[in-house]
């Protein structure tokens, strides 16, 4: 089989890298492809930046009227491929065709917010600041920008920044995750077809050493991450310590407070949804349940909506989850969940050991609830990252939000109610990036930051709409005089 090819300067070049780790379908275990990883990427790293150094020195100067007409055909390239692209996403992934079918739609919607750069990176003029003297501001691009992607999105996340980058005038690296990079290996045959100079977009493939070959590389400017806390750190750091912008998105354990006035079965349907949809693999999958006050009615409608949930393969219509990403991701969950139990927590419903017919080495686990949990325990801080809900019972609004604002994270909370006080005591005083009143996943459109606080995010301004904007372009402020006199001479 074929070790996957990297995209340099407009051409599919194959790696100098001759070690490579396989790409597996998760609920067949069917090899997809081979993808580069080793040290010797570091080689390709370098090839790519110095493309796509000399590529900014010509693309940074095209007006940005300009420079967003791929953009729209790179829309309706993504539109007409949204069905192979979607089937990708769930075969390399584990996610359901729908789930698939909803990401490329986001990435699609991203591409669109970016085609209106030319209004967004509008700045400032002030006239006569003093006597003859004007003053404003401009936003220009800072060179070569890198991705480092992760697996759980691998259409819809290097799309919070992409558009984003070249429509500013940057020229941009892509390292899709090495467990799924076929997903962007058919975006890039699409973006081969866009009138864009070579150079302008590449992508290279690898593990680590990719990864820590663009943190180091002097002509990087920016990277945008998405992962864990732990890395994020690792990605914050190193890339600072390089004098790097650095966008590092980091994990999330997202809480979900249901008031006694809440409607019950509309809210155990959304709940359910956002923890067990992906299988629980999203940065805004909901994970600790806070119920407030008598939770018989909500446990119960909890439980009957996760238990019907169906699990198996993605690309049947019927499956509502698919397994988790690797073997190695399927114990640790296996591991946690034991972990919970031994903490003292009842097993309300037990996913471990879910076997699917015809699809037997999968690494499925079923839907997971756990009661009881102890508020000091492990798995109340963890972030699990996969198909396991945390129900926890409090006595107030104030408690759950004491208990919400004491965690280490900050991606995401959600309040379920019927109270317009309440909700907007909760909106106003939980310490997350994304909010959801009766909403589930707290996912903004493409014209809003994907915002996290906290060890959710290091940095300060996020993906998607103007913050991309404000990321991917450098200020620069001019100051003005031209004295009657001196033009009297000339």
């Amino acid at each position: 089989m074929e070790i996957l090819k990297n995209y340099i300067d407009g051409d599919w070049i194959k790696s100098i890298e001759s070690d490579s780790i396989a790409v597996i379908n998760p609920a067949t275990q069917e090899i997809l492809g081979k993808v580069p990883h080793g040290k010797n990427t570091f080689s390709d790293v370098t090839s790519a930046v110095e493309i796509a150094s000399k590529a900014f020195i010509s693309w940074s100067k095209i007006p940005v009227m300009r420079r967003v007409q791929p953009l729209y055909k790179l829309k309706q390239l993504l539109e007409e491929n949204s069905e192979d692209i979607a089937r990708t996403i769930t075969m390399e992934c584990g996610k359901t065709l729908a789930e698939s079918r909803g990401e490329v739609l986001r990435a699609i919607e991203n591409v669109e917010v970016a085609c209106g750069t030319p209004s967004l990176i509008q700045s400032e003029f002030s006239e006569n600041i003093a006597t003859g003297i004007d003053e404003f501001m401009i936003r220009q691009p800072l060179g070569v920008c890198a991705c480092i992607a992760p697996f759980n999105f691998p259409a819809m996340i290097p799309f919070w920044f992409l558009p984003y980058a070249i429509a500013c005038g940057n020229t941009f690296i892509i390292k899709p995750s090495e467990k799924v990079p076929l997903t962007m290996m058919k975006i890039f045959h699409l973006i081969d077809q866009l009138d864009l100079p070579k150079g302008v977009i590449n992508l290279v493939h690898g593990g680590k050493d990719t990864v820590d070959a663009l943190l180091d590389h002097p002509k990087v400017k920016a990277i945008s991450f998405v992962g864990s806390t732990q890395v994020a750190k690792y990605i914050y750091s190193r890339g600072a310590t390089n004098g790097k912008r650095i966008q590092a998105q980091g994990g999330a354990k997202n809480p979900v407070i249901i008031l006694p006035d809440a409607d019950i079965e509309m809210s155990a349907q959304i709940i359910t949804d956002s923890v067990f949809g992906c299988a629980g693999q999203r940065c805004l999958a909901a994970s600790n349940v806070i119920t407030v006050g008598d939770n018989g009615k909500i446990k119960d409608a909890l439980y009957e909506s996760a238990k019907a949930r169906s699990t198996g393969y993605g690309l049947d219509e019927n499956i509502e989850m698919g397994p988790l990403i690797t073997s190695e991701s399927q114990s640790r969950v296996n591991h946690l969940i034991q972990k919970g139990i031994n903490e003292g927590a009842n097993i309300l419903l037990d996913g471990r050991n879910t076997k699917i017919k015809g699809f037997e080495k999968g690494n499925f686990i079923g839907p997971t609830i756990l009661e009881g949990l102890p508020l000091n325990g492990e798995i109340v801080t963890t972030e699990i990252f996969g198909p396991v809900m945390g129900l926890i019972e409090l006595d107030s609004v104030d408690s759950a939000l004491d208990f919400i604002n004491s965690g280490r994270y900050g991606n995401m909370a959600c309040l379920f109610t019927s109270s317009g006080s309440n909700a907007r005591k909760f909106r106003n005083e939980a310490n997350a990036g994304n909010i959801g009143i009766n909403i589930g996943v707290a996912a903004p459109m493409a014209q809003f930051p994907f915002s996290g606080w906290n060890e959710s995010f290091f940095g300060d301004l996020h993906g998607q709409g103007r913050h991309a904007i404000e990321f991917f372009t450098q200020t620069k402020v001019v100051i003005e005089r031209w004295p009657k006199e001196w033009s009297r001479k000339f």
